[in-house]
């Protein structure tokens, strides 16, 4: 009798904790709770450049377009974060940032035999509202994004000294400066809840960047050229990470 008692007893505990874990495991994804996460970002640009165009030489306007030539920008690697917070059980408000890599540019039709021309470095936070598909204590769980992202280009340079020579004469220098842009932000991905904290997650998200790049050019004897092109970059970004839900 004793035995059975305590049996009994044992069972209703355990039955106890296995309740207690299933609530934990339903709370860590529904409204109210938070995830961080971090991993491997990938961006492939979907160029597309308008002709360098020499606007004016020592503030003279002269609108010469160099015909044939262009600019694109190069696939990149980097590290993503993400902060989310889950405003219901299927709404979410999502924070995306990337640690800022140089992003290498290189020239396209005329310009193409010069190689990368030049870099900097984009600061491109993206906040997305996100709605997650199946009841909340699934442990796979898909959504859709849109949002919003601004896009701002850091410590520009012209790294190419050939490309210099070429416009500017031996002896010229130049400088680059890249506008910044606000643009919508498009996301599909899932998650997979490993247990009640950990999961796994993969996303596509699409951003229709676009920049004016203006060319500050100065030759050896001090003549001022002043050109601009405008890149529409539109990276397809890559997110796979690891998330943790508190």
């Amino acid at each position: 009798m004793k035995m059975q008692f305590m049996s009994k007893r044992l069972g209703v505990v355990t039955a106890g904790f296995a309740m207690f874990s299933a609530v934990d495991m339903a709370q860590a994804q529904t409204a109210g709770s938070n995830v961080i996460s971090v991993g491997w970002l990938h961006a492939a640009p979907q160029n597309q450049s308008t002709p360098l165009t020499v606007n004016s030489i020592n503030g003279m306007p002269v609108n010469l377009v160099e015909i044939g030539t262009g600019f694109a920008a190069q696939k990149t690697d980097t590290l993503g974060f993400t902060f989310a917070h889950y405003v219901t059980d299927d709404i979410s408000v999502e924070a995306v940032a990337g640690y800022p890599n140089y992003l290498k540019f290189e020239g396209t039709g005329t310009l193409s035999s010069f190689g990368v021309l030049g870099k900097a470095k984009p600061i491109a936070p993206i906040i997305l509202l996100r709605y997650h598909f199946f009841d909340a204590q699934t442990k796979f769980r898909p959504y859709v994004g849109l949002g919003v992202n601004y896009t701002k280009f850091i410590d520009a340079q012209v790294s190419n000294n050939d490309f210099v020579t070429s416009k500017m004469g031996p002896g010229g220098s130049a400088t680059v400066h890249a506008t910044s842009s606000w643009s919508p932000a498009f996301s599909a991905g899932a998650n997979y809840a490993i247990d009640d904290h950990w999961s796994v997650g993969l996303s596509v998200s699409y951003v229709p960047v676009k920049t004016t790049a203006t060319l500050t050019g100065t030759t050896a004897g001090g003549t001022v050229i002043d050109s601009t092109a405008t890149l529409k970059i539109r990276p397809v970004m890559t997110f796979l990470n690891v998330g943790y839900r508190f």
